[in-house]
């Protein structure tokens, strides 16, 4: 029988326990209500850590740092700052990392080897070490600073994204719980925005990193936005044990439920990643099912969620049903239009590769909602995938047309 997983209501990344954060402002993000933009997660007792880092050719400098130091499976924790990526700045931005972390470190009281570095913002610029090395040392890290480390990491995100859920491990309860930031330069391939997982559960390590990757896959790595993928992109997760639960192996039925909860904390951080997109007013969900392989259904389901005809046609609510076929058909997932059958929101549009008769009047009333769901049945084999996206609107080009003026 499956262990239930509970979701906790206003859970943050400090729920699990021994996680302390905090955050502050200092000035890299421009002023605003309650702005904060310089925050520290830290485990209170040494921690596994798994992370998956952006695919871009073009790195900051903070991810090339962070994943040097991940590839030990152990840290203490991270530093984040919003408003500046510390990306294409030359040999200075990781200079500027590595001080981060140093004053990170003595802050915490930890060895700076221990601390990651994560930064997002506007792309080629200098971090301000002189506004960050006072702002440092102003952060005040606790059991309740989840949430004020959520809102520091953002940039034009309109909210937080924190999603916590617990389980039961041998009678012992155990968290889960994540922020994420992101609402531009969002699709895949990796992570497609920053995000911060922790968890109290003693995880073997090669089951943490293998869990993160599968979920990661997923979820993170099923988004898209407006087809951008950042320089940036980094999920971490952090798993210190204090809970005091027996340890999760992939032996164990713990390991299957310990992957369940991971999966379902990232998808639900995903979807609101797409849902608050820049300029969105609609969640997108595409399912595609009997593709041959989950690669193929994978490939034709982000195919569907990236397509820009197809994200307007949803803000206009138009069934112009060809651009999901075309997005299917240039995937390069396997398919036969002679098969094939698809449905917005539970109303059949094609099948057998053929039109069926519908009101359209009825359809766009039907599509006149916050959340859109696309279904493409292949028809060729046993496998599914889903993926998701948001529309485009106006405002998403008003907006990125003056990002840095």
């Amino acid at each position: 029988m499956a262990t239930e997983i509970e979701r906790i209501v206003d859970g943050s990344v400090t729920t699990p326990k021994g996680f302390v954060a905090g955050a502050t402002y200092v000035g890299l993000k421009t002023y605003g209500e309650a702005p904060l933009d310089l925050g520290l997660l830290m485990s209170e007792t040494p921690a596994v850590v798994a992370g998956t880092f952006t695919t871009s050719k073009v790195r900051s400098a903070s991810v090339v740092l962070s994943e040097r130091r991940a590839s030990s499976l152990e840290a203490r924790g991270v530093v984040a700052n919003s408003g500046c990526a510390n990306a294409c700045v030359g040999d200075q931005g990781m200079k500027d990392a590595i001080e981060m972390t140093s004053l990170a470190a003595a802050k915490l009281g930890v060895s700076p080897e221990e601390v990651l570095a994560c930064s997002t913002g506007i792309i080629g610029v200098e971090l301000p070490m002189g506004l960050i090395r006072s702002g440092i040392d102003k952060i005040v890290v606790s059991a309740e600073g989840g949430h004020e480390f959520a809102r520091s990491i953002l940039t034009t995100d309109h909210n937080t994204k924190e999603y916590t859920v617990s389980f039961l491990v041998d009678g012992v309860r155990v968290h889960i719980a994540g922020c994420t930031k992101g609402a531009g330069m969002i699709h895949p391939n990796m992570a497609t925005m920053l995000c911060f997982l922790t968890t109290d559960a003693t995880v073997e390590p090669a089951l943490l990193s293998q869990a993160l990757k599968e979920a990661v896959d997923s979820t993170f790595n099923m988004i898209s936005v407006e087809g951008d993928t950042s320089t940036n992109d980094t999920v971490l997760l952090f798993a210190n044990g204090a809970a005091g639960a027996p340890k999760i192996d992939s032996d164990k039925a713990s390991g299957e439920t310990f992957r369940r909860a991971l999966f379902e904390v990232c998808r639900e951080l995903a979807k609101a990643i797409v849902r608050g997109g820049e300029g969105a007013t609609k969640l997108i969900e595409v399912v595609v099912e009997g593709a041959q392989s989950v690669s193929d259904a994978r490939l034709a389901a982000r195919s569907v969620a990236s397509s820009v005809l197809v994200k307007t046609a949803i803000y206009g609510n138009d069934p112009n049903w060809g651009r999901i076929m075309m997005a299917l058909g240039k995937s390069g997932a396997e398919m036969q239009e002679s098969s094939m059958a698809l449905y917005i929101n539970d109303i059949c549009i094609m099948e057998d590769g053929l039109p069926i008769s519908y009101f359209k009047d009825a359809v766009i009333a039907n599509m006149n909602g916050p959340e859109i769901k696309l279904v493409a049945k292949l028809n060729i084999g046993e496998e599914s995938a889903t993926a998701w996206g948001c529309d485009m609107s106006e405002a998403f080009v008003t907006f990125n047309s003056a990002y840095t003026t």
